[in-house]
């Protein structure tokens, strides 16, 4: 299982719309994975260092280093196929640097 952690300012609607397209898409490739959708304000290191990869709606300052790999989703909510398959395209070979099954 995958565990990714998705974050926008409110935590409400731009990250659980991230949460769920990934979790389709990704699972249409054929991956098993978890994301959990939070307020960016919320997002701690201690937080961080529980999952695999980082999917906030834009590049944030969180005011310490984030050490997993970080792909930006934003474009995953203009849902036009063409600026969100490169995105889905990042986090597949993402997953695929992991080396988890």
């Amino acid at each position: 299982m995958i565990k990714i952690l998705t974050a926008c300012g409110a935590g409400v609607n731009s990250s659980h719309q991230i949460k769920d397209a990934l979790e389709e898409e990704m699972k249409n490739r054929g991956f098993d994975v978890s994301c959990e959708a939070v307020m960016i304000k919320d997002v701690t290191e201690e937080m961080v260092s529980k999952f695999d990869i980082f999917a906030p709606i834009v590049k944030p300052d969180l005011g310490f280093k984030v050490t997993i790999p970080t792909v930006d989703c934003g474009p995953i909510l203009y849902r036009i196929p063409v600026m969100a398959q490169p995105v889905y395209d990042q986090m597949e070979e993402t997953i695929r640097t992991l080396n988890k099954k």
